[in-house]
């Protein structure tokens, strides 16, 4: 049975930013604390090398290529990394204007059988609290381009 995490945060940001953020793959070192390196396009069909922690295994790192499964400006962005038999995992960020900002929703759908033997507890405990400290830090990197130049209004121009 596949297990699903499930975040949302809002961000005081254009959809179009906060895209351009995400999928901006070379500078996730410089503020994601999940996928902490990427290297690749945020193209359908792109391979992209990742580096991220394990969430299960604190302190442990994974390095996976995956396969850009979604790639719509302002909209969508999806990634699938797959090791047969063992793991897949369909990592989504999607992306809704909401007042003057966007509403993300960031997911991950696992399955296989290393996933198979995570709780729903462990997912609550170790997943959850994951990739919401990658959305507080996605927010914190916006923030922090918004005082460089005003990017918020950037799409308007």
């Amino acid at each position: 049975m596949p297990r699903r995490i499930l975040t949302s945060i809002y961000l005081p940001h254009a959809p179009a930013r906060v895209w351009t953020v995400l999928a901006d793959f070379e500078r996730y070192a410089a503020w994601n604390p999940l996928n902490v390196e990427a290297h690749g396009e945020a193209q359908v069909g792109a391979k992209v090398a990742m580096r991220f922690l394990n969430p299960a295994s604190p302190g442990a790192a994974i390095r996976q290529t995956v396969t850009v499964t979604r790639a719509e400006p302002g909209r969508v962005l999806a990634w699938r990394g797959h090791i047969p038999l063992l793991f897949t995992g369909d990592h989504l960020f999607e992306l809704l204007g909401e007042c003057d900002g966007t509403r993300l929703f960031h997911s991950e759908t696992l399955s296989g059988l290393i996933p198979w033997r995570f709780t729903e507890d462990q997912i609550e405990s170790q997943f959850v609290p994951a990739y919401e400290a990658c959305n507080l830090a996605l927010a914190r990197r916006l923030d922090a381009l918004e005082n460089v130049v005003p990017l918020r209004f950037a799409h308007q121009r």
